[in-house]
This record gives C-alpha cells, structure tokens and sequence, in this order.
C-alpha cells in the first residue's frame, strides 16, 4: 500500500520518538509536529489499517516490520538528503533539513542512489585532504 507525504511523516516521526524517549504515545507525536490530538489519532488509526503501526495495551505505538522499514528509509533519505545539501553544496542547515524534508517524498530511487554516491565520493575526497 502507497502511503502519502503525511503518512511517511507519522511514520518518520514514530523512529525519531522512540529513538528519543524509546516509548511513543499519540500525544507525542501530536507535541512534537504540533498537530491537534484528534487529528494525530485519525492519523494513527490510518496506519494501523495499512499495517504500519500496532498499539499495545498502555496505548504506545509500535512500528511493524514493513511500518519500521518505511520510516527506517524515510529517515535515512532526510539524513542524506540534509547532509549533501548543507556539506556539498553549502545549504545552511536549517534550510538544508527543510527543504529535505520536502524532497524525501518525491525524488526517485535513482536520483537519490546517485546523490548517496556522490555523498560517498565527497567523504573520501575529504578524507584525503
């Protein structure tokens, strides 16, 4: 199932919170992108029916296996895309992340496979110096 720019958001979100704080709660979620309760609750509600969280008896939301790998890749491509912004081509860092924030969803595999490269040969070339 293909998940939309703000379901990869919640899911992006739910990893960053529970590498934080190592337990998340919807009013969490709802503190940190500050978003109302309610909005944060039909939200959760839509990834639990796709499969992409559970939520246990104390209400935290647990990532699934194909919910953590989503958010896992979605954050990886935030990380990178924020890094060749701001260490290649000179971005400051607060436009750096938001602007990868907006990138992550729509740039395609290739493109970011080949920005992952270029990142790689930037480290080395710095690496030589």
């Amino acid at each position: 199932m293909k998940i939309q720019e703000s379901g990869e958001n919640y899911l992006e979100t739910i990893l960053i919170l529970e590498q934080k704080n190592g337990v998340v709660r919807s009013i969490d979620i709802a503190n940190e992108l500050e978003f109302s309760k309610p909005s944060v609750s039909r939200a959760m509600g839509i990834l639990k029916t796709a499969g992409l969280i559970t939520m246990d008896k104390n209400n935290f939301i647990l990532l699934t296996e194909q919910g953590r790998q989503k958010a896992e890749a979605v954050y990886e491509r935030h990380c990178l895309l924020s890094r060749f912004l701001e260490e290649v081509l000179g971005v400051s860092r607060e436009n750096a992340s938001a602007d990868a924030c907006r990138i992550e969803h729509v740039i395609s595999n290739e493109t970011f496979e080949k920005i992952k490269s270029s990142l790689r040969l930037h480290d080395s070339q710095q690496e030589a110096e």
